[in-house]
């Protein structure tokens, strides 16, 4: 496959960041999507939300299973650390790097295909363990890389291209999501930037398993009329819930927001994230209360997006296992065998 390449010398009136970097320094290679694909929408998502955090590139470890999805890594955080794995088993790769150096920033990238079907498995035990990661699946509801056969999360009812019904229920992730356990949950749209940066921006912050399911239309199988992940159906059925803000750990007030029409959560980071009701009776703390919310509105032929649910005192993995503070791949021998004495005194505690 022949690549792209992008010039590497940037213009010097480029805006730079609090480390010093443009937006073109989170840029990857050109993509080799579909002209129109939703998954570059997602990327360029990705690219802005790390852009604004002051993430650092480097501290940053991308992982992704099979299929189009799969391949956007590639086209975002270039200089970032990468890992393509098997079909549907980013999630184990990834805790396993998450357990070893708990430093990095991880984010899975992921499909309707690759999480909803031969990784369906991997998917349930990432959210319910709360491995600490922003987990992203980019659904479009068919497979695009094998001519677009429906995927496991097509819903029923819905026309392929050729105009084959569906008669099989869907797999819903985030139904999945909130009924395991992860604690930051989110739906987005990849054709509404405006939306999808902040929830991206809120799971980074998070600090524990955080899940957004981002529709995302194949324009080449699944952007025609009858089908449920088109633009135009998502567009003409989108619900937003809530609209997210953002404050710095230093801000600038420009105005408060009247009793009841925001709620302010805390961030480990120390930052804030501000969240505005769009949708009245929805409380993104209730877990509950979401997935009651979530079925209702999905009863009515409307798509819910935006947070749905958030725990801010979540924990994670770490603190489920109580590992030490220093990342386990910087001990040395000593510490990691300490020797027999140890072991005799950890079977004694065991009796």
């Amino acid at each position: 496959m022949t690549y792209i390449a992008k010039p590497k010398l940037h213009h010097p009136s480029l805006q730079l960041n609090k480390v010093g970097y443009t937006r073109r320094d989170y840029e990857g290679r050109v993509s080799t999507l579909c002209a129109g694909c939703g998954h570059d929408s997602i990327s360029a998502a990705l690219i802005q939300a790390c852009w604004e955090m002051d993430i650092q590139p480097h501290r940053v470890a991308k992982l992704s299973g099979i299929g189009c999805s799969s391949k956007t890594p590639d086209y975002f955080l270039g200089a970032s650390h990468g890992f393509n794995t098997v079909h549907g088993r980013m999630p184990s790769v990834l805790t396993g790097a998450n357990l070893a150096n708990r430093e990095l920033l991880y984010l899975g990238i992921s499909g309707d295909g690759d999480s909803a079907s031969i990784g369906l498995g991997q998917f349930a035990h990432a959210m319910r363990r709360g491995v600490r990661m922003v987990y992203i699946v980019e659904n479009n509801g068919v497979y695009g890389l094998t001519k677009g056969q429906f995927s496991a999360t097509a819903d029923r009812g819905s026309k392929s291209k050729k105009g084959a019904l569906n008669n099989d229920s869907p797999v819903d992730l985030v139904a999945m999501a909130l009924q395991l356990g992860a604690t930051y949950v989110a739906r987005g749209f990849s054709g509404d930037k405006g939306q999808l940066v902040p929830l991206i921006k809120g799971a980074i912050g998070h600090g524990g398993a955080a899940f957004i399911d981002v529709i995302s239309p194949c324009v080449a199988f699944n952007n025609h009329a009858g089908s449920t992940r088109s633009y135009e159906h998502v567009r003409a059925h989108n619900e937003a819930l809530n609209r997210i803000d953002f404050i710095d750990l230093a801000p600038e007030i420009h105005a408060e927001p009247g009793a009841g029409e925001a709620l302010d959560l805390p961030q480990p980071d120390g930052g804030t994230m501000r969240l505005r009701k769009l949708h009245e009776g929805h409380d993104p703390r209730n877990r509950r209360a979401a997935m009651n919310h979530l079925a209702v509105m999905q009863e009515a032929g409307e798509i819910p997006t935006g947070l749905l649910y958030v725990d801010p005192d979540a924990g994670d993995l770490h603190a489920a296992l109580n590992t030490v503070p220093q990342p386990l791949n910087s001990l040395d021998e000593t510490q990691l065998c300490p020797g027999r004495a140890a072991l005799d005194k950890i079977n004694a505690g065991l009796r």
